[in-house]
């Protein structure tokens, strides 16, 4: 058991100590994605914008929500949807998509996780120009809740970090579940609160706290609007990053000389 511990604890080590080649390897996917194209990411960042116009100003009506309150919370959980989304949706063939580096090569499994986690997080800083053009058009009150955005992002990038890394050890063992992430994503985008806020829900609010992805969502989107989360959402994701990557790091070890083979 210390063993196999050992064993995941020290590929995550060898994983951040090849921190440099990881941010190279996902700068590289980047640009390799919009390699000969005029606008390159800003591609992204156009769709993103139209879909928050879209659903903005049609979700306002239907919820009978003031736009200068509605827009901005919608921007800032669009695009962590997208952040969250992104990385679920990939990470189940991580490793399969890395075969040849994992059969031939001697690198940290950990380092392709990671690597997803940073690509997307590049997606990320992208799509954050429509929110500060939200901002600009529904300036909101500058208030010293906001810094709470800096805690905020590491406990969603930690959480998602193994996140990634388990649903890709679980992908490689079994490739359906891929599909079936594919197919239960569209559903979780309606009980994660990005349209919504929990509260709106009344006495059913319970139900969006049921689903982990809010507490990611509400890290990022409660303080950039100037309003300090719940502790006890600081407390669960805290306790999703230890427990979660505690359970990730021993399947790793148990699991990491068969790995190879699955692919």
């Amino acid at each position: 058991m210390v063993s196999i511990s050992k064993m995941g604890l020290s590929d995550l080590v060898e994983t951040l100590r090849r921190l440099p080649l990881a941010l190279y390897f996902a700068w590289g996917d980047t640009r390799a994605r919009y390699r000969r194209s005029i606008l390159g990411p800003l591609w992204l960042v156009l769709g993103t914008a139209v879909g928050v116009v879209g659903l903005g100003f049609v979700w306002s009506e239907l919820l009978h929500v003031d736009k200068a309150t509605f827009i901005p919370s919608l921007s800032i959980g669009l695009i962590v949807w997208q952040l969250i989304a992104g990385c679920v949706m990939e990470a189940s063939s991580i490793f399969v998509q890395n075969a040849k580096l994992i059969r031939n090569l001697k690198t940290p499994l950990l380092i392709f996780p990671l690597q997803l986690l940073i690509r997307q997080t590049i997606n990320f800083s992208h799509n954050l120009l429509v929110v500060i053009g939200v901002f600009f058009l529904f300036p909101p009150p500058l208030v010293s809740n906001q810094i709470l955005v800096v805690p905020g992002i590491i406990l969603v990038l930690g959480n998602l970090f193994w996140i990634n890394a388990l649903v890709g050890l679980l992908g490689a063992r079994y490739r359906d579940i891929g599909p079936l992430i594919a197919a239960f994503m569209p559903l979780m985008f309606f009980i994660t609160p990005v349209i919504y806020r929990p509260q709106q829900l009344a006495m059913a609010g319970y139900i969006a706290w049921v689903n982990p992805f809010t507490y990611l969502v509400t890290l990022i989107r409660d303080p950039l609007e100037g309003v300090a989360p719940p502790l006890f959402v600081y407390g669960i994701s805290a306790g999703s990053l230890l427990a979660g990557f505690s359970a990730t790091l021993w399947i790793l070890g148990r699991k990491y000389g068969r790995i190879a083979f699955w692919v």
